[in-house]
């Protein structure tokens, strides 16, 4: 059987040979401390010494030796440098025990272990860890390698490494078929096979279909109809998965396992199943009802909580068109009611005040005549206490949001329709946070929606209490359900309540480095997080107020000695800072330099750019042990163009000549998963960041300036990923996609989140995934930032310098009190004191908060969705929030006192902008709109347009880097580097993105016959 392939072929060869240094990095590599020149001293011969050396190099490059493997041009500079003559240097006279001798004076030098026996089994042991929580081989020898960068063990061979990996697969396969073997009933046997049997069905013409099929793809509609169904399939899946927790249990399978196994399901057709052997085929179908009972889980409450929150603003929106239709009215019976106050009470006073003043009559009469004037006006007071007391109302009406309770009420029963079924069905943990909420949760389930008077309501407020008793003394239940509802959805948001079997809606802990784990190897977890230099909470604090006071000191002198022209400081102690534009640099155009009367068409360009990098290499199929050849270069781009351009590939294999249907379907199934189009873009991104054309767009060779935006797409289908964003998206739903770019154009990540959602929660993922760019300076507008996000940027080690909106308007903070800065005459000053105890008891929590972030054990948004959710008094919540205050002052004076950074802030920021139209362009097929209903499907869709734009900007630096070279006219080459520098690559002008017409003689006739009728009827009777 052959062996199974986890890198590829070029990879493998790029593994298993020495590095490519270019001139800066041979020079970083190849000059060796002087202690290891000493060990060369030794060294008789030339040959010896030189290959000491470059050995050396390679080693610390990659923590590998490549078998007394040298490239010719890393020998010759070695021998120059120790002034030898190259032409001496005889590299097969390079013995095997001399080259084993000088890999254990390296090894000792940089402090490292050959990969021996004791080396192995520790590996191995990591290995069987890691298998048991990332089922993907590649992933899992690519964390290998780093483990033994860590522990400081060499790198083996590549046939070592996967000679493990394979046994540690296969070993927990048997380890599974073992447990399924010995575990599972025959009941549960029959009840899984079950699934792989036809059932009668309305949707297909013979009437029946696969069980298995009908469970396959959860709707993603809010419709009733929609849920229902939905329902059903969870009561199915969900009563399998009750009755297989034990087995599930004992598997214990990790997420991404389970989900490895479920698509295996979700992709194959059934015979392809039902043809695996039996425990292979029960482990499949155990961990396909484990993933989906979670994901109908998780969309019934996405569901709720969208349902939830459309009556909510619906019924807000129309108590304030009711405040403000009947204003007019109020005005009027408020006028109206003064005018009458007016006659009543200044007739009635001066009549009185008449009576009063005459002289003529005694008291008595005065008396009597008083009381007849007060008697004669009783019918119209009586009117105008009708009128307060109508007046009194309606404040009242309004003050204690009676119009809301009622409108509410009456969107109940549609609410009811949508909700009802999902409260009574969906499994609730039992640790909620809110006792009173969970009792009347328990209460509704156990009645099966059936309440009254008795529900309890000790978890609404006091006015929704009151409001539940009608006029009539009856009980509103309708009311009482509304509310209820509206309670769940905002506790479950605010992690206060979790569900028992979901992905999406755990506690915040569960996410995290499990505890007690962490406690056991902190050290360990520090530094393969790179978080040891935090460790101490004290020192670290110590260090950043040293920091801070300088940060203040320069800021301040520079405005004082007038350096700082665009800072002002306005008459109530605030601040002004302006950023004037950069002036621009007269130059020709870029675009002038590129093809002006030949189109690249977008096949030809992903041609040209996957025969420099192999791109199409990262696409591989589902299966891990799948050994058939991938499909041919044309049904993979016609795969990636379908997804990028929006066209879809039905459509796109109907309207292409040479591309079948079926062979497109089953590699767009089977091949086009998110992680192969990232692998793609990341191949294509390697290449470019090599190349030393695009670093004409860095300000300073080390220093890398990053930035992501979001924009608004709609969305064309139901979906639950979809949402109302009126100001960008009108009455539609839609989506928001989050590109990062840096500022050479490289487009390195890029997500769909809901429109509703903020970019904040994002940020870290796309810095997290930084395999090819690594950022130093990370921009975004003000919806990506947040005093959490500063704080885990900084504890991640990237600057984070957004674009803040009122910049001005945000509050200083200093750890020494305000007037400490006043003595010193400085004008900038901290407006609070940073709450050092806020962070100081939560510091181990916050190191365990970024060490799971940092070693990918969960996605950054994850984790940020979770905490936001919980109350602003979460104590990890306000610690983060309190110590990210302190990178945020930093970023802010630093802001005011530096024009240029200022600057690049505003131009990288542009370069986002500049992507977003790209993508407009690109996306042509469905009026720039996503046809995926799912998140993953969407940002598949979203992968393949950025990599459409990656390899445009790739074959754009191809082309300009071999114009530069090829060109002899010394002044038109400074005019075409002066145009790139300051002008963009990511420009498609040149390419043609829409496809090619066809105007051959065949394609003008008519192909379904169509004739005008004799007498056409278009009057309707």
């Amino acid at each position: 059987m052959a062996r199974m392939k986890i890198f590829n072929t070029p990879e493998e060869e790029a593994f298993e040979s020495p590095p490519v240094f270019n001139s800066s990095e041979r020079k970083r590599f190849f000059s060796l401390p002087l202690l290891l020149e000493d060990s060369m001293v030794n060294l008789r011969t030339p040959i010896n010494k030189v290959c000491f050396l470059v050995v050396a190099g390679y080693f610390k490059a990659r923590r590998k030796f490549f078998a007394r493997q040298f490239h010719h041009t890393d020998i010759e500079y070695v021998a120059r440098q120790i002034g030898i003559n190259p032409s001496e240097v005889c590299i097969e006279s390079y013995s095997k025990e001399t080259y084993a001798r000088h890999q254990r004076a390296i090894l000792s030098y940089f402090g490292y272990s050959p990969f021996d026996e004791a080396a192995k089994t520790i590996i191995i042991n990591e290995i069987a860890a890691l298998i048991r929580v990332q089922f993907r081989p590649k992933l899992v020898l690519l964390e290998i390698i780093q483990v033994l960068t860590v522990k400081k063990i060499a790198i083996p061979s590549y046939n070592v490494l996967a000679d493990l990996i394979v046994a540690a697969l296969n070993s927990h396969q048997r380890t599974l078929s073992k447990i399924i073997e010995a575990c599972l009933t025959e009941n549960q046997r029959t009840n899984l096979d079950t699934l792989l049997e036809k059932e009668p069905s309305n949707s297909t013409e013979e009437g029946w279909r696969y069980r298995l099929t009908l469970l396959k793809k959860p709707n993603q509609s809010t419709r009733p109809a929609k849920i229902r169904a939905n329902l059903a399939d969870l009561g199915t899946v969900q009563t399998l998965y009750l009755d297989l927790m034990p087995v599930v249990q004992r598997l214990d399978l990790s997420y991404e396992s389970i989900r490895y196994y479920a698509y295996s399901v979700i992709k194959a057709q059934i015979p392809q199943v039902s043809r695996r052997a039996d425990e292979d085929r029960f482990l499949h179908l155990i961990a396909f009802i484990v993933y989906q009972t979670f994901k109908l889980n998780d969309i019934l409450i996405d569901i709720l909580l969208s349902a939830v929150q459309a009556a909510v603003n619906a019924a807000e929106k129309e108590q304030k068109e009711v405040y403000f239709r009947e204003r007019d009215q109020r005005n009027q019976s408020f006028t109206t009611l003064v005018e009458q106050f007016r006659q009543n009470v200044q007739e009635t006073l001066s009549a009185i005040r008449t009576i009063v003043a005459d002289a003529k009559l005694n008291d008595s009469q005065k008396v009597v005549l008083i009381d007849g004037v007060l008697n004669e006006k009783s019918a119209k007071p009586a009117q105008v206490e009708q009128q307060i007391d109508e007046f009194k109302q309606s404040a009242v009406k309004i003050q204690q949001g009676q119009d809301y309770f009622a409108l509410l009420e009456t969107r109940s029963l549609k609410l009811q329709h949508r909700v009802a079924y999902i409260i009574r069905q969906v499994q609730f943990a039992p640790n909620c946070s809110k006792p009173a909420l969970w009792a009347a949760l328990c209460h509704y389930q156990q009645q099966d929606g059936n309440v009254d008077k008795s529900a309890p309501v000790d978890f609404l407020a006091e006015d929704q209490r009151a409001a539940l008793t009608a006029t009539d003394g009856k009980f509103r239940v309708s009311l009482y359900k509304a509310l209820f509802f509206v309670e769940v959805a905002e506790t479950i948001k605010s992690g206060a309540l979790n569900l028992l079997h979901s992905e999406k809606f755990r506690s915040l802990d569960e996410y995290m480095i499990q505890k007690a784990d962490w406690e056991a190897n902190r050290a360990e977890y520090l530094q393969r997080a790179r978080l040891e230099g935090f460790a101490d909470c004290k020192a670290t604090l110590k260090a950043l107020e040293k920091t801070l006071d300088a940060r203040y000191k320069e800021t301040n002198q520079n405005l004082i000695a007038g350096n700082n022209p665009c800072l002002t400081i306005r008459a109530d102690g605030s601040f002004h800072v302006s950023t004037p534009k950069q002036e621009e640099v007269e130059c020709l155009s870029l675009g002038t330099f590129f093809p002006e009367r030949k189109y690249i068409s977008m096949l030809e360009m992903l041609a040209t750019v996957d025969h420099a990098t192999n791109f199409l290499d990262e696409f591989e199929h589902w299966q891990i042990k799948y050994q058939r050849a991938r499909p041919v270069k044309k049904i993979l781009f016609a795969g990636i163009i379908g997804y990028g351009c929006d066209i879809g590939h039905s459509k796109l294999a109907e309207i292409s000549k040479q591309i079948d249907d079926g062979e497109l379907d089953n590699a767009v199934n089977w091949y086009f998963s998110l992680q192969n189009v990232q692998g793609a873009n990341d191949r294509i991104l390697r290449l470019t960041n090599r190349m030393s054309l695009p670093n004409i767009y860095r300000n300073q060779s080390d220093v890398l300036h990053t930035s992501s935006d979001g924009q608004k797409i709609e969305v064309a289908v139901d979906s639950l990923n979809a949402n109302y964003s009126y100001k960008y998206l009108g009455k539609d739903k839609g989506v928001s996609v989050v590109t990062f770019i840096d500022m050479r154009d490289l487009m390195w990540h890029s997500t769909v989140i809901s429109s509703a959602e903020r970019e904040a929660a994002y940020v870290i993922d796309g810095l997290m995934h930084n395999d090819v760019i690594k950022s130093d300076i990370h921009s975004t507008d003000t919806h990506g930032y947040s005093e959490v996000i500063f704080a885990s940027t900084y504890l991640l080690d990237f600057e984070f310098a957004p674009r803040i909106k009122g910049v001005s308007r945000q509050q200083l903070y200093a750890f020494k009190h305000r007037k400490h800065y006043e003595e010193q005459g400085y004008l900038i000053l901290p407006d609070h004191y940073i709450r050092e105890n806020y962070f100081e008891d939560q510091w181990d929590d916050v190191l365990r908060f970024i060490a799971t972030i940092r070693l990918k054990v969960t996605t950054a948004s994850q984790l940020f969705k979770r905490l936001n959710s919980y109350s602003k008094q979460h104590p990890l919540y306000r610690a983060l929030k309190e110590f990210g205050k302190i990178p945020k002052t930093l970023f802010i004076l630093k802001y005011c006192d530096d024009l240029q950074f200022r600057q690049a802030i505003e131009k990288q920021l542009n370069k986002v902008e500049g992507s977003n139209k790209f993508s407009k362009a690109v996306s042509f097929g469905h009026n720039q709109e996503f046809i995926q209903s799912e998140k993953e499907d969407q940002e598949i869709a979203e992968a393949c347009r950025r990599l459409i734009k990656n390899a445009a900007v790739c074959w754009n630096y191809l082309y300009l880097s071999q114009e530069l070279a090829s060109e002899k006219n010394e002044e038109r080459r400074a005019e075409l580097i002066e145009a790139i520098r300051n002008g963009s690559v990511a420009t498609w002008k040149h390419f043609n993105l829409h496809g090619e017409f066809d105007f051959s003689d065949e394609r003008m006739v008519d192909s379904m016959g169509l004739a005008v009728p004799k007498n056409p009827d278009w009057k309707s009777d």
